[in-house]
């Protein structure tokens, strides 16, 4: 259809070479359209475009004769004041001797009844003419009109505006919204004074944002408009991290029964929030079916073509659609045009048949029959509109208006600076300026881009490269009024270019809340997560519906709706509520510590055992029992009993350098020296029996005093020489370890080399094995208080203690494996104690009769 009317425009808007040879008087036009419209001849005319009819009636087509044209019906008032708005600017442009003096502006308006075809009739005659026929062969000279207001709908613009661009004949919006008619490279020369879809999009989630409304509902008309502002509101909504819980589209033909899925659908959806984008046209059905099947508690968001649209604004309708947010285009103050639209004629002129159907709209007057004095004669009293109150007079809400308004300006200072050019400096090629007597609408463009001027509301109008103008808008409230009817409120401003950055400006204290709270609703698919949580996406559905977890030990969350949670650095660990990072306890085996106490108590009552059985050995040195047991090496064995039971305490408290080094040094030598002790006792008692044979009377020679010390001494030393070496080349420290527990710092001593511990204890059990097994192979010598039966029992206890010890001491956790070291060491001691001294203790205490050298014989030849 696009490709026929750009045939039919090329034909009209050039002379058409075959009129020539069929008429050799005149060219003459291929086809007249039947229009609406309102005219005024000038110097230069502009044309408009406007919506002053909802309903284009098409009769049917036969082709038997000549189609009749189609016809308009449902007559607009706002959209009728906006044409006259337009005629009211250029009548006052008319009258400003400053602006553009010598040239009058004409004007030729046309109605496009909301249809394409007949916008595309009306955007053909205007750039084609509607005389008939006209006597110039040549066809030179200026076009009807160099430039156009319009057209108000996006489908409409992009269609009409993608012919008139290949002339580059600039066009002029005022309510033209799609982000598509940006682009450039497709409409070279079309303009607007509406911010684009593009802005309105951003300017609605803005609100949403505010709001904290992350699920909302998407309803959009079919149309070029609803479709590019869908896409353009799916991108933006997901930026700022919120959902559209579903997308419904319109449908064309306003059926039944999709409107009515559309409207269960609103009524199933979780979604409180709808953001609507659509006309009047598609969106009356569906309102209807809302009020029809009583859909309450739902927030609407109005898109800026139906914000401020009275249609809606019923009294019935107030129950649904009351509290509903929109962004409005920026209103206005026009000075003078109240006045104005009161003073309209009835005018009988078959080019300004617009006003005539206004007239009889408003009055019901006649025009059809009789004179015009007649006519007017049958409206007296109708002198004028002052007695009136319609929608056509209303100027408290100017907004389409007065974008129109400011379109007209925008042309009027474009062909005041083409005037002001000076030959020689023009934009055109070799420094040209333009010839107003022949102008042509290419030349009009390359100064409508660079208009820049202020209107008397005080609005900056300029165009960017795009020729999209500056993004403001008004926020709107339908509030209710005290009749019961929708009033609509300015409650915030959306500014693009607010200075200080605040976008999005709100006076929450004025906005209505069609809610039972009397607040702004919840709108969100799953509840915010809150701090020591994230969110984990629902699998299926938008990122908007989620499930919150708990963050994991050592991880934390301190902010709302965290995507995943942060891990603590080394030294710290989350809290309970997971929400920060605290220092990790350390932890140690101290003396405060319960364990410890006890551990410290045992280890000093073993020192006082050792103590106490040193002094009944001193007390009793010269008696049998003592003096049969080599009371030296038991005074060394206690000695070193003493020293096993306090070198625990250096395994109790906050490690040092010098505890670590100490601690294993100490028990090591200690443990050596008791063993090494044990083990001279042992091989003593087997020289005493061998020296009692003839065949061996000489064994005790090689186990004097000297012998015993001597050997104890090298064993003691060659222990001290591993814990040198271990000591200088891979010393035990400090050392803070966080694989036990993660929530906690253990501090215990790092061994430093495994090798030297390995060589250090190896030592001590290798002395522990000769031990016992001299002691077992000499348990059952003839004697009546055989010491050799007590060192075996004491060796299977200490072998017992630290065979158990091992995979005790690797499987405790933290401070417990250095308990279960030091519960070694005292078991260990305690079992020497106890073994080898308990009996003696005994006699000497218990039994004193005993404590002879007669028992001990007599016992020992009973034996025998």
């Amino acid at each position: 259809m696009w490709i026929t009317q750009y045939i039919c425009l090329c034909l009209t808007f050039n002379c058409i070479s075959a009129a020539s040879v069929l008429s050799s008087v005149n060219c003459q036009l291929l086809g007249r359209f039947k229009l609406n419209g309102m005219y005024q001849n000038g110097d230069l005319v502009i044309g408009g475009l406007f919506e002053v009819h909802f309903l284009t009636v098409f009769p049917e087509l036969s082709f038997r004769t000549e189609p009749e044209p189609p016809y308009c019906e449902q007559f607009d008032m706002a959209s009728f004041q906006q044409a006259r708005t337009m005629v009211f600017a250029i009548e006052e442009i008319n009258k400003d001797p400053s602006l553009l003096p010598n040239v009058t502006l004409g004007y030729y308006l046309y109605d496009n009844c909301v249809k394409l075809g007949v916008a595309f009739r009306a955007a053909t005659a205007l750039v084609s003419g509607t005389e008939e026929s006209f006597s110039n062969l040549d066809c030179t000279g200026p076009p009807p009109v160099i430039a156009l207001v319009g057209d108000p709908g996006s489908t409409h613009s992009i269609a009409i505006s993608s012919v008139l661009g290949l002339f580059r004949m600039p066009m002029v919006s005022y309510f033209a919204t799609c982000s598509c008619l940006s682009d450039r490279k497709k409409y070279p020369s079309f303009f607007r004074t509406i911010p684009s879809d593009a802005f309105q999009v951003r300017a609605m989630v803005q609100i949403l944002r505010h709001f904290g409304w992350t699920w909302v509902g998407l309803i959009y008309s079919d149309d070029d408009y609803g479709i590019y502002a869908a896409q353009s509101f799916h991108q933006d909504v997901q930026l700022f991290g919120g959902c559209v819980g579903f997308s419904e589209i319109l449908p064309r033909d306003n059926n039944r029964n999709d409107i009515r899925r559309i409207v269960q659908v609103i009524q199933a959806s979780t979604a409180k929030v709808l953001v609507v984008f659509s006309t009047e046209a598609y969106l009356l059905p569906l309102m209807d079916e809302v009020a029809l099947q009583n859909v309450t508690g739902r927030q609407w968001i109005a898109s800026e073509a139906w914000a401020t649209s009275p249609v809606f604004q019923t009294q019935h309708l107030l129950p649904f659609l009351g509290g509903t947010l929109g962004i409005a285009i920026r209103r206005g103050e026009i000075r003078g045009l109240y006045e104005f639209l009161q003073h309209l004629r009835p005018d009988n002129n078959s080019k300004n048949n617009m006003v005539r159907i206004f007239w009889e709209k408003m009055f019901g007057c006649s025009f059809e029959t009789g004179s015009r004095e007649k006519d007017v004669q049958r409206c007296s009293g109708q002198e004028d509109l002052r007695s009136t109150d319609t929608t056509y007079t209303d100027v408290s809400e100017l907004r389409a208006s007065y974008n129109v308004y400011k379109a007209v300006y925008a042309l009027a200072h474009a062909l005041h600076d083409l005037m002001q050019c000076e030959e020689g400096r023009g934009p055109f090629s070799g420094n040209s300026c333009a010839d107003i007597n022949n102008l042509q609408p290419w030349q009009v463009v390359s100064y409508l881009q660079k208009v820049n001027f202020t209107t008397g509301f005080g609005d900056h109008v300029s165009f960017n490269k795009n020729g999209d103008a500056l993004a403001i808008y008004d926020v709107m409230n339908w509030q209710p009024s005290s009749d019961g009817s929708v009033r609509v409120s300015t409650v915030g401003v959306v500014n693009e270019g607010d200075s200080i950055g605040r976008v999005l400006t709100l006076e929450e204290n004025k906005i209505f809340w069609n809610f039972e709270t009397k607040k702004p609703p919840r709108s969100v698919c799953s509840e915010s997560c809150p701090p020591g949580t994230r969110r984990a996406r629902r699998k299926g559905l938008p990122v908007c519906c989620f499930d919150c977890l708990p963050c994991a030990d050592g991880e934390i969350s301190n902010t709302t709706d965290s995507i995943e949670c942060t891990v603590c650095p080394g030294d710290s660990w989350s809290n309970p509520e997971k929400t920060d990072c605290n220092p990790k306890e350390v932890e140690f085996l101290s003396y405060e510590d319960p364990l410890g106490i006890s551990l410290t108590t045992a280890s000093l009552l073993g020192t006082c055992f050792c103590a106490l059985v040193m002094i009944i050995f001193a007390n009793h040195h010269n008696t049998p029992v003592v003096r049969a047991n080599n009371s030296e090496l038991s005074f060394l064995l206690l000695l070193s009993l003493k020293l096993c039971f306090l070198c625990v305490l250096l395994f109790i408290g906050q490690p040092q350098l010098w505890t670590c080094q100490l601690r294993h040094a100490m028990f090591g030598i200690s443990f050596v020296l008791c063993v090494s002790s044990i083990l001279v006792k042992t091989m003593v008692v087997i020289a005493v029996f061998k020296s009692s044979r003839p065949e061996g009377k000489s064994a005790m020679k090689w186990f004097g005093a000297v012998q015993q010390r001597g050997t104890v001494l090298v064993l003691t030393a060659l222990q001290v020489m591993i814990c040198a070496v271990w000591l200088s080349t891979a010393s035990p420290t400090p050392h803070k370890n966080s694989q036990y527990m993660s929530s906690k710092i253990v501090y215990e001593c790092a061994i430093g080399s495994v090798a030297g511990f390995s060589m250090l204890l190896g030592y001590i059990g290798l002395l522990a094995a000769v031990s016992f097994m001299l002691a077992f192979l000499s348990r059952n010598l003839p004697d009546h208080f055989n010491e050799a039966k007590f060192i075996t029992f004491s060796m299977l206890i200490f072998f017992a203690v630290w065979i158990a010890f091992v995979p005790a001491y690797v499987s405790s956790p933290g401070k417990y494996s250095v308990a279960v070291e030091i519960f070694a060491i005292l078991a260990s001691s305690f079992g020497l104690l106890v073994a080898i001294f308990a009996p003696k203790c005994y006699i000497i205490l218990l039994h004193p009769e005993r404590n002879t050298k007669k028992a001990i014989m007599g016992r020992a030849s009973q034996n025998k």
